[in-house]
């Protein structure tokens, strides 16, 4: 029989095997371990938010230490026990003129930098990109509206790999970015003013990155902006901060800052993209054309709550043998898809040969064999209902 010793020896070793295998390490641009201070600042706006921070706490713990030292030694010094006798007096003047001023000018103190930051935050003027940013139940839509890339329009989830993984509870591979790595990040050069417009689409959002030092609201019906200028290169995260709905948590931001010649290069293969994907919505579409586009499109946007084998889980309806996709009537599939119904949000910010082309693929795979077809024109002739 092992003693005591060993066996507690046996246990340190098979726990530091484990958290070994289960390291987790700094994410740059987004979350560390063990964090205790704002992540490292990558605008002049964050930093300034970042010395705010100090400031504030260090003269919140100077005054909060005087004043018990005082109350303290006070207490201690004129205790009844060593015959200390309360005066006998009703006010002084002095005294309250004093403890009416010094709170003053300290606030004063305090609130001077801190509107100036305020304000600067709020300047969103003379912005070399603006960029609108649509929370939807549960992703990010962004267009870019002004600026280099104008134009250009694309949705944000999480990286269908993650979701995966959460799913699974097989995590052990993930890596540090795990539930933050988008599949399609924001793009933006570094060095220029990006203005942020956000709103959404169905719930309230909040878009917001914290190494950039923003947060904006994004509210259904309402436009609010915010802006930041990234000092340097490299990959920033944040999430939805405002809760949303059972999906909340796999709803990230990434934002990828690039040099000013990197981000003109991805500019130009964006917008080749986007050419590409142009469509008329009064072509017809032979089934077999459908379904491999519709494939992807189910493999980006419906996978990660259907799964890829159509079988949803939990409160998902599987679409494998579902009664709304073996109906005969095409527009009940596709009014769930342009409006959302239940926990199905509405997928009207797709294309119309996107949603024809995940229809017509979910009724004819798996063991859904209608060989019914959905056309563009269908869906298009159901938007305005």
């Amino acid at each position: 029989m092992k003693s005591i010793s060993q066996k507690a020896a046996a246990l340190l070793i098979a726990a530091g095997v484990f958290s070994g295998a289960h390291a987790v390490e700094d994410l740059p641009g987004g979350p560390a371990v063990r964090q205790l201070n704002l992540p490292a600042a990558a605008t002049r706006i964050a930093a300034e938010q970042s010395w705010l921070h100090w400031m504030m706490l260090i003269a919140c713990l100077v005054i909060f230490v005087a004043v018990f030292a005082v109350m303290f030694y006070s207490i201690w010094k004129h205790r009844k026990s060593k015959g200390a006798k309360p005066a006998s007096f009703h006010e002084s003047v002095s005294v309250e003129v004093i403890w009416t001023l010094v709170p003053f000018v300290i606030v004063i103190l305090m609130a001077l930098p801190a509107t100036k930051v305020l304000v600067a935050t709020k300047d969103t003027t003379n912005a070399d990109l603006t960029i609108k940013a649509t929370g939807y139940q549960w992703k990010w839509g962004y267009d870019y509206l002004n600026g280099e890339g104008a134009g250009i329009s694309f949705l944000s989830a999480l990286d269908a790999s993650h979701r995966e993984m959460s799913n699974s509870g097989k995590t052990q591979t993930a890596g540090n970015d795990y539930l933050f790595k988008v599949d399609n990040p924001l793009v933006v050069p570094v060095g220029k003013k990006v203005r942020i417009i956000t709103t959404a689409n169905d719930v309230i959002h909040a878009w917001g990155v914290p190494a950039l030092g923003v947060k904006q609201d994004a509210i259904p019906g309402f436009v609010r902006d915010t802006w930041f200028r990234a000092d340097k290169t490299g990959d920033f995260y944040g999430n939805c901060y405002e809760l949303c709905g059972k999906e909340h948590a796999y709803m990230p931001i990434q934002v990828k800052v690039l040099s000013t010649e990197d981000y003109a290069k991805w500019v130009g293969e964006e917008q080749k993209k986007m050419a590409a994907k142009l469509d008329d919505p009064n072509k017809v579409w032979q089934l077999a054309d459908l379904s491999v586009r519709g494939e992807k499109v189910y493999a980006a946007n419906c996978a990660a709550c259907h799964q890829a084998n159509g079988k949803g889980a939990g409160p998902i309806m599987p679409l494998d043998g579902s009664a709304l996709v073996l109906d005969a009537d095409k527009n009940k599939e596709i009014a769930v898809l342009l409006k959302g119904r239940n926990a199905m949000p509405a997928w009207k910010q797709l294309s119309d040969t996107d949603i024809a082309a995940v229809i017509t693929y979910t009724k004819n795979h798996w063991s859904n064999k209608t060989g019914q077809v959905v056309q563009p024109a269908e869906v298009l002739a159901q938007r305005g209902k």
